[in-house]
């Protein structure tokens, strides 16, 4: 099965990331190895690499070698790519010459267009941006990138970088009012060139260590349950609160507050305060997390091609075909259960039994496909086994909420009363009976597809004062699908309000 290595040799970090994939069908992450080298630390401006990181650097790259070759990677198919740091060193030539060697593959030092690019291209297809702007903060610099109708339009990079900010103003574990004011000020007059920054929409996307990790801070702080960050809105307000509780503590405690990495204790707050004035300078009132970064870039450059960009038509419902493939050999059965399942939806919402929002009407497609790829694991219990893998997958361009809710569907598909349990902090007005009316359908559709052959291939749906009565459409005798459905009635009753029959045409 086709495998693309990807190393990413950042400012603040080192990263190997494997991403295994079958063409036209599915991709997923396989593996990662992660280093903090802090290879930019101490360069200062124009400067060298230090000695001490370059052989820190170099030790990892030999580590990642012989990792390529003991999982049987061709050269061919591993893409190692540097960054700020070293695109900016004195002795860069010197560094990657003794990098390749090592390494055994060629090392592109990425342009900052080039560096920008694979950001924008990581955000945009993992949330559903089309008008807004995608920020990715690494150890050396920052990028920012102006998208509309989900196209590049321009970009910028500045030498804003996690590493660079506390050497430049928290160094010795400043912290105080007048460093943090002293960097933010800083940060929003290198912005100052980017006038297009505040006029690029409401919307900004962030990627990168930094912002996952105060995205995870904040997600804790608040009390909801933690299945990632991918979709997580980081409201300003909840970003100032945790840079003010962050300069609060001395630098050894800040990597032991819960969501923030041990090894970024000490350039967090940096971090923290550099977004807070992005945020200020773009007139952002919030930043929405996806934790994808420069390395799905360079994979989403190589997996799409030839497209150019290289961009996925639909992320929402490329993310659960993508999640429904890797787990289910034909989806014959759940594709038709998600058809059924809206046709009652459709027919439902236009008698009026329920108001029919389309946002809703994606949830319960999604969960149909998804209901059984908890087959997966095991058949006894699969439906909790679809959750788990729904909610611990990922499912980019779905926010929290929305992944919470089909993974619920999903897990009552077959029986029990529905519930959020510890997901309960993520809902919404409504969202009980979202819950219940997805799960109730699914449920129904499940039993007229019981046999698993597509017998049943339309559910009409005629509702009168006391019932909703179905005429199953069928290409042979539907007995067995309109009994095992009357028997599962009882949750579509309580949705809907309305009595259950099951005709048989």
């Amino acid at each position: 099965m086709p495998r693309t290595a990807v190393i990413d040799l950042g400012s603040n970090s080192f990263r190997l990331v494997v991403f295994t994939a079958e063409p036209g069908a599915w991709w997923r992450r396989t593996d990662e190895i992660y280093e903090p080298v802090r290879i930019g630390a101490g360069m200062g401006e124009g400067g060298a690499l230090k000695p001490k990181r370059m052989d820190r650097a170099l030790r990892t790259l030999d580590v990642y070698a012989h990792f390529c070759r003991a999982t049987g990677l061709d050269p061919r198919d591993v893409r190692a790519v540097a960054t700020s740091a070293i695109r900016e060193a004195s002795n860069r030539d010197e560094f990657v010459a003794r990098a390749q060697e090592v390494a055994g593959v060629e090392v592109r030092v990425l342009s900052r267009e080039e560096e920008a690019r694979y950001g924008y291209l990581a955000a945009i297809n993992s949330t559903t941006l089309s008008h807004g702007a995608v920020l990715d903060l690494g150890g050396g610099s920052l990028q920012l990138v102006r998208v509309d109708d989900r196209l590049a339009q321009e970009s910028g990079s500045w030498r804003l970088g996690t590493v660079r900010m506390t050497e430049g103003f928290l160094a010795e574990g400043a912290s105080g009012k007048k460093p943090l004011k002293a960097l933010r000020a800083h940060v929003r007059e290198q912005l100052s060139d980017a006038a297009w920054l505040a006029t690029s929409g409401e919307r900004l996307v962030g990627i990168g260590g930094t912002v996952r990790n105060l995205a995870a801070a904040a997600g804790h702080r608040a009390g909801l349950p933690s299945f990632g960050v991918q979709g997580f809105v980081l409201e300003r307000e909840a970003l100032a609160e945790l840079t003010a509780d962050l300069a609060a503590m001395p630098v050894q405690e800040r990597g032991a507050v819960p969501g923030i990495k041990p090894d970024r204790g000490d350039v967090i707050l940096a971090g923290a305060a550099t977004l807070e004035a992005v945020l200020e300078a773009g007139a952002f009132e919030a930043i929405e997390v996806t934790e994808e970064g420069l390395r799905e870039g360079v994979f989403f450059e190589t997996h799409l091609a030839p497209a150019d960009p290289p961009l996925l038509a639909s992320v929402r419902e490329a993310s659960v075909r993508n999640l429904a493939a890797q787990h289910t050999r034909d989806l014959g059965h759940p594709e038709h259960v998600a058809a059924l399942a809206l046709q009652m939806y459709d027919a439902l919402a236009a008698a009026g039994a329920h108001a029919g929002d389309p946002q809703e009407r994606q949830l319960v497609w999604a969960a149909g496909l998804l209901h059984d790829v908890g087959y997966a694991i095991d058949y006894d219990d699969h439906h909790k086994h679809s959750r788990y893998l729904i909610l611990n997958a990922g499912l980019p361009g779905w926010t929290p909420r929305e992944v919470a809710l089909i993974a619920q569907m999903a897990r009552y598909h077959r029986k029990g009363t529905p519930g959020f349990g510890e997901l309960a902090p993520l809902m919404g007005d409504g969202d009980a009976e979202r819950l219940t009316r997805g799960a109730a359908l699914l449920r129904v559709a499940e039993q007229l597809e019981r046999s698993r052959d597509q017998l049943v291939r339309e559910a009409r749906v005629h509702v009168d004062d006391g019932a909703v009565r179905l005429g199953l459409v069928a290409g042979d005798d539907p007995s067995v699908a309109r009994w095992a459905a009357q028997r599962h009635s009882d949750l579509f009753e309580s949705a809907f309000g309305r009595r259950l029959e099951i005709d048989p045409g």
